[in-house]
């Protein structure tokens, strides 16, 4: 197999105050996640290099994932954090374009309020932004936001987009109908790509079986087809149900049967071609 990229994982020191959003309910998480702690794992897993996703809503999450980068060359490339509800965004833009492994950016929309956020005014003239400087978006929602998602995209038909962890089905109650039918949506825009991420901390932590991912594979497969789906372990999130290895098992087992060309794409040729590592 060619190159093999991990198209999603975090890294982070843990501060409880600013990461509230692990719980106790995910004290498995309450601790510091940095390279050297990953790359035996990804090592051990024979994957290449790594996509660094950002955890935390700001700017210094930029640059502490910069430093990383600058000091670990497996870490192929940054997805950061700017306010697309601010004004601002041009100034920022251009000062990011001078660092080239900052490949894209994203906005934590899931927990938002205003669930249509993506639509106001000010969001959409900065993801228009993006396209001038050849950025990526990552679309970071729930299944109730898939809707609005879909009228995102149409409007920015060169704008590369890619939605984290399939729109997080709810893998819990399997109530996937509406997930279904905008993932259908939203496929259709040939801009748009799916990172097959995230699934286990969808599903019940302890009790998680193989063959509950057989039908969201399907249907993304089936959607996004082999050209615009991507692996990514979502570690260390991932460890709330599985372990690295567990997590990139069940994508390994789903596509065993593929290809070799198409599998060579989803673990890594098109994450090298969407993000341009």
């Amino acid at each position: 197999m060619s190159q093999i990229i991990d198209a999603h994982q975090h890294f982070w020191k843990f501060d409880p105050v600013r990461d509230a959003w692990i719980t106790k309910e995910m004290s498995v998480l309450q601790k510091d996640f940095l390279p050297d702690e990953l790359k035996p794992i990804l090592d051990k897993a024979c994957v290449d290099g790594c996509v660094a996703v950002q955890a935390d809503e700001s700017e210094q999450e930029n640059e502490f994932l910069l430093s990383l980068a600058r000091d670990n060359f497996w870490i192929k490339g940054i997805v950061g954090w700017l306010n697309f509800t601010s004004e601002n965004m041009g100034s920022r833009l251009e000062y990011y374009s001078q660092l080239p492994i900052i490949k894209g950016f994203r906005y934590i929309l899931q927990a938002n309020v205003k669930r249509d956020l993506m639509l106001s005014e000010t969001f959409l003239q900065n993801i228009g932004l993006l396209q001038k400087r050849n950025y990526t978006y990552d679309i970071l929602i729930f299944p109730d936001q898939l809707q609005y998602a879909v009228k995102l995209v149409e409007q920015f038909p060169k704008q590369k987009f890619i939605l984290d962890h399939l729109g997080k089905p709810d893998l819990k109650t399997q109530d996937l109908s509406d997930w279904t039918t905008n993932i259908e949506k939203l496929a259709q825009y040939e801009n748009v790509y799916c990172k097959i991420s995230g699934m286990v901390t969808e599903s019940d932590w302890s009790s998680w079986r193989d063959a509950d991912y057989q039908y969201v594979l399907d249907v993304v497969t089936k959607s996004f087809d082999v050209n615009r789906l991507m692996f990514g372990s979502d570690w260390p999130v991932c460890q709330l149900a599985a372990s690295y290895n567990d997590a990139k098992r069940i994508v390994d087992k789903y596509f065993e049967a593929f290809p070799e060309e198409d599998r060579n794409k989803i673990f890594g040729g098109n994450a090298i071609q969407f993000y341009g590592l």
